[in-house]
């Protein structure tokens, strides 16, 4: 006897987010002979879960009948735990495709994406760019989404975006009678018309504006270009806040993969604004010393990003940084060396992007006027250890950049005719200087000089015998770790960059080692 299965049960992509990645979920809806009801099985959290009530109610109240039998949905790979109210509309599709309302053959190679209303409109999600990403990689041809998320969707190349505003939208494209005047709307976009949306007009603060501080402004400029970690210290009024605040002027533009994976950072986060679809600026994080740990390192029961992935390919600012709590600040070490962060927990492990510029400010002492050359300083050097001591040598030693602001002089502050620089003037040579980066690198998955490995150190970072000779010297007077040592090469390649110097000369070694002095400095120097 030959026995012939039918195959009952309908299949529907879709898809989720894990970390800034995208994983395939395949929904599959059967259609028992049993007392009426819905179950969702594969590990659905408790938003899942209550899909089951907006899909009844979204079917109906969209003028469809809901079946009167038990519905079983699996959320494949069942191993995986799903999270959200992404799997509405996909849940809804495969409970009409096994009934018949919609025509399985015709959402083969089909990812559907949205959360259902009661009165059966399609919601907003988040982490459609990455979830997109994704599903094109799996050769899926067109996908569903939101209307208010297609524009976001469609920035994602060689894919077809199609936007629902209402469940019956859908039906009257797939259903078993299309019909054509109802069919779903195509959505095009070109990431580069948002790109060139991105203007530098709108700072608030100009370097222009500030007056002296030339020691302070040079240091931004290289840390800007090269992409290096920065550390002002100062009294009270020197300016150290407001030179941070201004930094963001003199950015270079992002590159278009940088401004697409911030993109998905900020979607996964609910952060990205319907209207401006594309991150097309870098991030300027700041963030207040009462931050515990899991809010600047990211995690959580659900793992989200921190202010460490959100300031991704941008700026973490730090202002008072020795008033952060020593076991924060001590978060920030491992993501400084790798530019990536690992969330571990019991059910997930999830790795977010954290390649940043930590840009921070501090006062030297308690009173704030150690060095200063008008107030006396008050504290004892007990006070003054235990105040830097809240800086740990392994988190200053990822410090590229470590500079004193002093305080203005009196002619400084009240000369009204003085000249500095624009932003604009410094910010070209900064892009310059990437521009030669980006040229010299682009065999290689790095975008500037503070991500080189020790392997390409080695590579573009050659000495002559007087910068060696100098590099020795320092080395042995201020006991010099290897990742200074790695970290001084660095900064000269980009001060070379900046000079437009093919070579790394011993004048820019020189520079590069007084940026790191202040902090190797003993209080009774002063």
């Amino acid at each position: 006897m030959v026995y012939t299965w039918i195959i009952m049960v309908s299949h529907v992509t879709t898809a989720t987010v894990v970390g800034i990645e995208s994983c395939v979920i395949s929904v599959e809806v059967d259609l028992v002979q049993s007392i009426p009801g819905m179950t969702i099985v594969g590990l659905p959290d408790t938003a899942v879960s209550e899909a089951k009530e907006r899909v009844r109610s979204a079917i109906k109240n969209a003028g469809f009948e809901f079946p009167n039998k038990k519905i079983v949905v699996n959320l494949a790979p069942a191993d995986l735990k799903k999270e959200g109210t992404n799997y509405d509309l996909p849940i809804a599709v495969g409970i009409l495709a096994r009934d018949g309302v919609i025509q399985e053959e015709l959402i083969k190679n089909t990812a559907f994406i949205g959360e259902l209303s009661l009165d059966g409109s399609i919601r907003s999600v988040n982490g459609i760019l990455p979830i997109v990403a994704g599903l094109k990689k799996f050769n899926v041809s067109q996908v569903i989404v939101p209307w208010e998320n297609a524009v976001e969707a469609a920035l994602v190349p060689d894919i077809k975006v199609l936007k629902a505003k209402r469940l019956e939208d859908v039906v009257n494209h797939f259903g078993v009678e299309p019909v054509e005047s109802k069919s779903l709307e195509v959505c095009e976009a070109d990431i580069n018309d948002y790109l060139n949306e991105y203007t530098t007009t709108n700072y608030p603060y100009d370097f222009k504006d500030i007056k002296g501080q030339q020691k302070a402004k040079k240091a931004l400029e290289i840390a800007a270009a090269g992409g290096h970690n920065i550390l002002m210290s100062g009294p009270p009024g020197s300016g150290k806040t407001l030179l941070s605040k201004t930094f963001p002027s003199i950015l270079p533009p992002l590159e278009v993969e940088e401004a697409i994976e911030l993109t998905k950072i900020y979607s996964v986060s609910g952060l990205l604004n319907s209207d401006s679809p594309l991150i097309n600026k870098r991030p300027f994080r700041v963030v207040h010393h009462s931050a515990s740990a899991i809010g600047i390192i990211g995690g959580g029961s659900n793992p989200k990003p921190g202010e460490i992935t959100l300031a991704h390919h941008g700026v973490l600012f730090l202002d008072e940084i020795v008033e952060f709590p020593r076991n924060v600040l001590e978060v920030l070490r491992q993501p400084l060396e790798d530019g990536e962060v690992t969330i571990t927990r019991a059910q997930s492990r999830v790795k977010y992007p954290a390649d940043f510029i930590l840009l921070g400010a501090m006062n030297p002492c308690p009173c704030g006027y150690l060095g200063d050359s008008r107030k006396k300083c008050t504290c004892s050097e007990f006070q003054i250890s235990r105040y830097r001591s809240r800086l740990s040598g392994p988190l200053l030693d990822r410090i590229d950049i470590q500079i004193e602001v002093p305080r203005l002089t009196a002619d400084e502050l009240i000369n009204k005719n003085f000249k500095s620089e624009s932003s604009e003037q410094i910010r070209n040579r900064v892009i310059k200087a990437r521009n030669i980066q980006i040229k010299r690198y682009k065999d290689y998955p790095i975008l500037t000089n503070s991500q080189l490995t020790p392997e390409l150190i080695k590579k573009f970072c050659r000495l002559d015998e007087k910068g060696e000779s100098l590099l020795k010297n320092a080395i042995s007077k201020f006991n010099l770790s290897g990742r200074a040592y790695d970290r001084i090469l660095k900064l000269a390649r980009t001060v070379a960059d900046l000079e437009n110097s093919e070579n790394i000369e011993s004048s820019h070694i020189a520079l590069s080692l007084q940026y790191r002095s202040f902090i190797m400095q003993e209080p009774a120097m002063y």
